[in-house]
C-alpha cells in the first residue's frame, strides 16, 4: 500500500510523503509551475492522494520514474520548503542497489515504450525552461517600446535611432542574440557535463573574430543568398577545408545538437583520463575537438535544419494561411499539457533570428486567450454558485494568464479536471484562428508571452486584438452558459455547498447561544441552578439539552439513500448488524462518515469499523458479498488504528469491477451497538453528496 500523502504536516511534508519519502527522491527541480521529481521507484508515489492535497493542481506521472506535480505560482516556495526539510538535507538519499536490482532496472528502462521520447522532450524543456524569465523580460521591454512607437513618442523602427533607443534595443536583443550560449549551458547541465564547456564551445563561433569573417573581403570567402528567407551565407576555406560562416546569434538548434555530441565526447574523455587530471585535460580536449566540429559540421547542419523547418512552415503560412492559422491554436491545447510545445517555441526563435519576425505566435495567441476565456467562464460560474475553492483557483489562474501569458494554472488547476471544458475551449481556438487567417495573419518581431501586456508587439495589432478577444469571449460564453460540470455533478456540488453552509450556520448559531447563556444574569426562571446542593425532581434545562443531543453520521459516499429493507441482503435487512442506511453510490470514493478511531480495516478493503469518542460504533460495508473479490478493484487508503475525521478517504472502489463480478454496489452504513443507544434515526429517500448527514444517533 502506498504511503498516504494526507494527514498532518505542511504541504511540503505531505508532498514528500506522497512521493514515497525522501529516500525515494533521486532529484528534484522546478519550473514556472511544476515540481519535477526523479524518483527511484515511481510506483511508490501516490498520485491520487497527491491530487487531493490543497495546493496541488495536478500530478503528471511520466516514464522513467519521473513525476511532475503542478503547484502554480507558489512552486518556488514549495520547492524551497521541501528542500529545507531535514530529511532532504542531501536532496534525498539513494538506496544501495544490488547487482540484480541494477540489471533489472536497466532491463525495465530498455523496455520503456516512450522513454526515449520523454528524454528528448525533457532535454528540450530543461534547456529552455530556466530562460523563460529573461525571455519574458525581454518581450515586455519590446512591448513597452512598441507602445511608445504606436503613440508616436519614438520611431522604434527608424534606421537612425538615437543612442538612447539603440541602448534600449540592446537591452532586449541581448537575450535573443546570446540565446545559443544560454541554451548550451542549460543543455550541458541537463546532460550532466560541465555547463561552462558547452557555453564556451558555442561562444567560440559567436566571437567578433569568427563573425568578422562573414561577408568580409578576405580572399577565398564567398557569399550566397537564400531567396526564400532573405538570408546570406558565407563560406571560407580554413585549413584547406570549406567552412560555412553563419551568424549564430539567436540560433537554438545548433547548441542543442552540439551539446548532445559534446556530452558523448566529454564523458568519453572522462573515461580515458585519470580523475586527478580531469579538470585540465577533459575541458581542453573537449574544446579542441568540439569547436572545429561545431564550426565545420554542427553549425551548418543546425542552420540547415532550422531553415528547413522555417521554410516549410513559411510555405504553409504563405500558401494556406487559413489552414496554418487554424492548425496552430488547435494543436497547442494538446501539446502544452504533454510538454510537446518546446519545438514550436524553438521555431519561433529561429524565425525571429532568420526572418526578423515570427508568424507562429499570432495564431498561438488565439489558443492562449481561449484558454483564459474558459477560465473566466469557470470563475463567473463559481461566483454564481458560491464555490469558494474554485473561485480562488480560477482567479489566480486567470491573473497568471492575462498578465503573464502562463496557461499551466488554468490547464492543470481547472481544464484537465473537467472534461466539458476542452471542447468549448477548442471552439474559441477555432474562432480566433479563423479570424487570424481570414484577416491576413499576424506577425511579431519578438519572442512574446501572449498576454494583455504584449498585445502591442503584434502586427497588425487590431487584427490580433480582434482574434484574441473573439477567442476569449467565445470560450467564456460557452463554458458559462453550458457549465463546466455535468447536471449530476452540479447538483452534487450544490448539495455539498448547501450542506457546508448549513453546518457553518448551525455552528455559528450554537456559538451564539452559548455566548448568550454564559453571559445572561441568573433569574428566577432559571430554577435552582444557583444552589448546586439542592435536589431537583426533574432534569434541569442543561440536562434536557444534553439528553437530546445527537451524533450525525454523514454519507460515506455520494448517491441515493435507501432503507436497509431495500438493499437486498437479509442480514442487513434484519438489523442484525444494527440500524442504518444503504446508499446506491454515484462514484467509488468512500470516506469516513464521522470522527473517530478506525478500529477495523478489512484486508479486502470492503469493510471498515469506526468508534467515535462518544462510543458510537459505525460499520461501513461496500457492496454485497464483495469479500469474494479478494480486494480486486479496491484501493485502500487508510490503516487500522489511526484517527480519522469526517471526509477522510478510506477506499477508492472500481464500481465497474464490482458490477462485472455480479455484486450489488450498494454501500451500507450501520450502527452495530444500536441496542445500547437511545435511538438511531436513518434519513432515507434522498440524493446526497458524500458528507451530507444521513443518520442521527442519540445516546
Amino acid at each position: 500500500m502506498n504511503t498516504p500523502a494526507t494527514g498532518h504536516g505542511t504541504l511540503a511534508e505531505r508532498i514528500l510523503r506522497g512521493v514515497g519519502g525522501a529516500e525515494n527522491v533521486e532529484s528534484l527541480t522546478h519550473c514556472a509551475t511544476r515540481l519535477r521529481f526523479q524518483l527511484h521507484d515511481g510506483a511508490k508515489a501516490d498520485a491520487t492522494a497527491l491530487d487531493a492535497l490543497d495546493g496541488v493542481m495536478a500530478t503528471v506521472p511520466q516514464s522513467g520514474d519521473r513525476l511532475q506535480i503542478v503547484i502554480g505560482g507558489a512552486v518556488a516556495r514549495v520547492y524551497s520548503e521541501i528542500m529545507d526539510l531535514p530529511s532532504m538535507t542531501n536532496g534525498g538519499t539513494a538506496p544501495r542497489k544490488s547487482d540484480a536490482d541494477v540489471k533489472a532496472e536497466a532491463r525495465a528502462r530498455s523496455r520503456g515504450r516512450y522513454l526515449w521520447l520523454d528524454n528528448f522532450f525533457e532535454y528540450l524543456s530543461d534547456s529552455f525552461r530556466p530562460l523563460m524569465g529573461v525571455l519574458l523580460g525581454s518581450s515586455l521591454i519590446i512591448a513597452i517600446a512598441s507602445v511608445l512607437d504606436a503613440l508616436g513618442i519614438v520611431d522604434f523602427r527608424a534606421a537612425d535611432k538615437s543612442a538612447t533607443w539603440v541602448f534600449v534595443d540592446a537591452m532586449w536583443r541581448s537575450v535573443l542574440y546570446f540565446l545559443p550560449v544560454f541554451v548550451a549551458y542549460n543543455a550541458a547541465k541537463k546532460l550532466k557535463i560541465d555547463p561552462w564547456v558547452g557555453a564556451t564551445v558555442m561562444a567560440a563561433v559567436m566571437t567578433p573574430n569568427f563573425t568578422g569573417l562573414i561577408n568580409s573581403k578576405i580572399p577565398g570567402v564567398t557569399t550566397t543568398t537564400n531567396e526564400t528567407l532573405g538570408t546570406t551565407e558565407s563560406v571560407a576555406h580554413v585549413f584547406g577545408l570549406p567552412m560555412q560562416l553563419n551568424d549564430y546569434g539567436g540560433q537554438v538548434f545548433v547548441p542543442l545538437l552540439m551539446v548532445a555530441l559534446l556530452a558523448l565526447v566529454y564523458k568519453g574523455l572522462q573515461r580515458v583520463f585519470p580523475e586527478s587530471v580531469h579538470m585540465v585535460f577533459v575541458p581542453f580536449f573537449s574544446m579542441l575537438i568540439m569547436i572545429p566540429v561545431t564550426a565545420f559540421l554542427i553549425g551548418p547542419l543546425g542552420i540547415w535544419a532550422g531553415n528547413g523547418l522555417g521554410e516549410g512552415l513559411s510555405w504553409l503560412n504563405d500558401n494556406a494561411p487559413l489552414v496554418f492559422a487554424i492548425m496552430i491554436p488547435l494543436l497547442y491545447p494538446f501539446l502544452v499539457p504533454l510538454g510537446l510545445h518546446w519545438p514550436l517555441n524553438a521555431l519561433m526563435l529561429q524565425n525571429i533570428n532568420t526572418l526578423g519576425y515570427d508568424f507562429i505566435q499570432g495564431p498561438m495567441g488565439a489558443w492562449n486567450f481561449a484558454c483564459f476565456g474558459a477560465t473566466a467562464g469557470v470563475l463567473l460560474l463559481s461566483v454564481r454558485h458560491r464555490e469558494k475553492e474554485m473561485r480562488q483557483t480560477a482567479t489566480g489562474a486567470l491573473a497568471a494568464g492575462l498578465f503573464g501569458g502562463i496557461s499551466e494554472p488554468s490547464l492543470y488547476g481547472i481544464h484537465l479536471r473537467f472534461k466539458r471544458i476542452y471542447p468549448r475551449m477548442l471552439v474559441g481556438c477555432l474562432v480566433g484562428g479563423v479570424l487570424v487567417g481570414v484577416l491576413g495573419g499576424v506577425d511579431t518581431g519578438a519572442f512574446a508571452f501572449t498576454s494583455l501586456l504584449t498585445i502591442p508587439v503584434f502586427d497588425p495589432m487590431p487584427v490580433y486584438a480582434i482574434a484574441i478577444t473573439a477567442s476569449f469571449f467565445t470560450a467564456m460564453a460557452l463554458v458559462y452558459f453550458s457549465d463546466f460540470r455535468t447536471p449530476q455533478d452540479r447538483a452534487r456540488a450544490n448539495a455539498e455547498r448547501d450542506a457546508a453552509d448549513a453546518a457553518a450556520q448551525e455552528t455559528a448559531s450554537a456559538d451564539d447561544r452559548e455566548l448568550v447563556t454564559v453571559g445572561a444574569p441568573t433569574s428566577a426562571a432559571a430554577g435552582p441552578a444557583t444552589v448546586p446542593a439542592a435536589p431537583a425532581p426533574a432534569p434541569g434545562p442543561a440536562e434536557v439539552a444534553t439528553a437530546g443531543q445527537g451524533v450525525e453520521l454523514a454519507a460515506p459516499v455520494a448517491g441515493r439513500v435507501v432503507d436497509l429493507d431495500e438493499v437486498g441482503d437479509p442480514v442487513f435487512a434484519s438489523r442484525a448488524l444494527g440500524e442504518g442506511v444503504g446508499i446506491e453510490p454515484a462514484d467509488g470514493r468512500v470516506v469516513a462518515p464521522v470522527d473517530g478511531e478506525l478500529m477495523v480495516v478489512a484486508d479486502t478493503g470492503h469493510a471498515f469499523g469506526i468508534r467515535t469518542p462518544e462510543g458510537v460504533e459505525v460499520l461501513i460495508h461496500v457492496g454485497i458479498d464483495t469479500v469474494q473479490m479478494q480486494g480486486e478493484g479496491f484501493d485502500v487508503r487508510a490503516e487500522a488504528g489511526r484517527q480519522v475525521r469526517t471526509g477522510d478517504l478510506l477506499v477508492e472502489v472500481d464500481l465497474d469491477a464490482v458490477r462485472a463480478a455480479d455484486h450489488p454496489t450498494v454501500t451500507l452504513m450501520t450502527v452495530p451497538n444500536t441496542a445500547e443507544l437511545a435511538s438511531v434515526e436513518p434519513h432515507t429517500g434522498q440524493d446526497v453528496a458524500a458528507g451530507a448527514p444521513v443518520v442521527t444517533v442519540r445516546r
